[in-house]
């Protein structure tokens, strides 16, 4: 399904899509190990691992994988504006990244990708 509200991408958009699709393995794995050692510290991880699972299904299109990617790129790089070390605040900055993504795309986010990060979060060994 198109979205005909959305323009088209530019030349930095595309090589910015390039390059998460050169290193869509590494970022999956830098993912699930920081929400390992952090996801009860954040009240956002179950949002954050819908928006996970929308980036990484097939059925979603590229623009929205795109603004995904980036949130949970800033999420998963140690060099983002406020050091995750700091306690309360430290999340803050990704939060905020996180919910402008969100707001973006919120349509794209299926009951399935929510449901399935509900479960994921409940038992993360299942």
């Amino acid at each position: 399904m198109s979205e005909p509200f959305m323009k088209p991408f530019t030349k930095a958009e595309m090589e910015a899509m390039r390059q998460a699709t050169r290193d869509e393995e590494g970022l999956k794995r830098r993912f699930w190990d920081k929400l390992k050692r952090v996801a009860g510290k954040i009240p956002f991880a179950e949002d954050l691992v819908a928006a996970f699972l929308c980036a990484t299904d097939p059925a979603t299109p590229s623009r929205v994988k795109l603004i995904l990617l980036g949130a949970i790129a800033y999420f998963v790089f140690p060099t983002d504006a406020v050091a995750d070390l700091l306690p309360l605040i430290g999340f803050a900055d990704d939060a905020a990244v996180l919910a402008a993504a969100i707001t973006q795309v919120a349509g794209s986010i299926t009951d399935e990708h929510r449901e399935k990060a509900h479960t994921i979060l409940r038992d993360p060994l299942g």
